[in-house]
């Protein structure tokens, strides 16, 4: 019998990804759209005909911190829009099981959430103030989530959550989307955002250059 446990994931590009150590050649988006738009929200106890996705999560909270963040850059866009990445590989665990498990999930995301930064050209950690700025859009749409879909009263909410400001039901996009439509439209946001990392990155050169 083998001994040694594999740490590995195999993903559908093939690529085998190290989850103790993860490499950046090993990180490709496909795979990324894929596992999120098939990883459920809340333990998948949410209404509607579809599970609520981590990638229609990950969407949402991009488009919060898009409001709410001052000096949005593209970059500050796509760390948002990936935020939960490692998700795709080691699934969304609940809050209240996170706490139980302590520090070794804590530090196996950190790593994964290095690899997949760099792989996209990205800081391998996320600057405080970023972080506290995605933790606040995240937060806002966990409210929603809580109160539309997983059957939370406000007050409930309020509890956990806070009380969302400037920040209204009418201006997000929460009911649930089919696998398909939302691992689509995680790709296609991503594919946006390079757009425009691209053309900034161009212009930034075109400046240095006169």
């Amino acid at each position: 019998m083998p001994t040694d446990a594999r740490a590995w994931q195999r993903m559908l590009s093939g690529r085998r990804l190290d989850l103790l150590d993860p490499s950046p050649v090993d990180v490709e988006l496909s795979d990324i759209a894929h596992g999120l738009a098939r990883v459920a929200r809340w333990n998948g106890q949410t209404s509607g005909d579809h599970a609520f996705s981590v990638a229609q999560h990950s969407l949402m909270v991009e488009a919060i911190a898009a409001r709410i963040c001052g000096d949005y850059t593209p970059d500050i866009a796509l760390m948002t829009l990936l935020h939960d990445a490692p998700e795709y590989v080691i699934g969304d665990m609940i809050s209240p099981f996170k706490a139980v498990v302590g520090g070794g999930y804590k530090d196996v995301e950190a790593r994964l959430t290095g690899a997949i930064h760099i792989r996209f050209g990205l800081p391998a950690v996320t600057p405080a103030k970023i972080k506290t700025m995605i933790k606040k859009a995240d937060t806002i749409s966990a409210y929603y989530e809580a109160t539309e879909l997983a059957g939370f009263t406000s007050k409930e909410a309020q509890t956990f959550f806070g009380q969302p400001r400037n920040i209204t039901r009418d201006m997000l996009d929460i009911d649930p989307m089919p696998t398909r439509e939302a691992e689509t439209r995680f790709r296609d946001r991503f594919n946006e955002i390079e757009a425009l990392r691209l053309a900034r990155t161009a212009e930034s050169k075109g400046a240095a250059g006169k």
